[in-house]
């Protein structure tokens, strides 16, 4: 079952010149997404992880299964002025502008080992933010876990230093 098959291109979405990985399909069929589930932890068995931290919005998705899965607590790092509670914020650039990303102030304590999980991997920019974020709190990165990985866009490059997977690869 190559996961790939559960990927839908959409071309010119959000804009003109971006080809889109919808993860829809993957999402609606439970064969899938279970051994999608199944490819995200593989190689966390032997690793102490004491959270997960799910992106917004889309590494919300299987953020919250993989947490599920091992039985830790679940982080949303989610846009500004989005959490209600006292947050610290990352900004980091866009191919248009820049965004920013915010965290609970508690939701990690010092040394808990974090696994950052997002759908993709493409420039870095959103991974790298998170990675700030982690650090400025006083957690330990274990891993950033991602579903899709676009080698070409060299995001590896921003996050270098910390281990990296992807269930798929482009």
């Amino acid at each position: 079952m190559p996961l790939k098959n559960y990927i839908r291109d959409i071309q010119g979405f959000p804009k003109e010149g971006i080809l889109f990985k919808d993860i829809t399909p993957l999402l609606i069929d439970p064969k899938a997404r279970n051994k999608c589930l199944e490819i995200l932890v593989s190689t966390l068995k032997d690793k102490k992880i004491d959270k997960v931290i799910g992106v917004e919005s889309r590494g919300f998705f299987f953020g919250i299964l993989i947490a599920q899965e091992l039985n830790v607590g679940f982080i949303p790092v989610r846009k500004a002025k989005k959490l209600p509670y006292k947050t610290i914020s990352a900004t980091y650039d866009l191919e248009y502008g820049t965004d920013t990303l915010e965290i609970h102030i508690d939701a990690i304590q010092k040394g808990d080992r974090i696994l950052i999980h997002d759908d993709v991997l493409a420039t870095g920019g959103t991974a790298k933010a998170v990675c700030e974020l982690v650090e400025r709190l006083g957690g330990e990165i274990v891993q950033c876990n991602f579903l899709m990985e676009l080698t070409f866009l060299n995001g590896r490059a921003k996050i270098k230093g910390n281990e990296i997977f992807a269930a798929i690869t482009y």
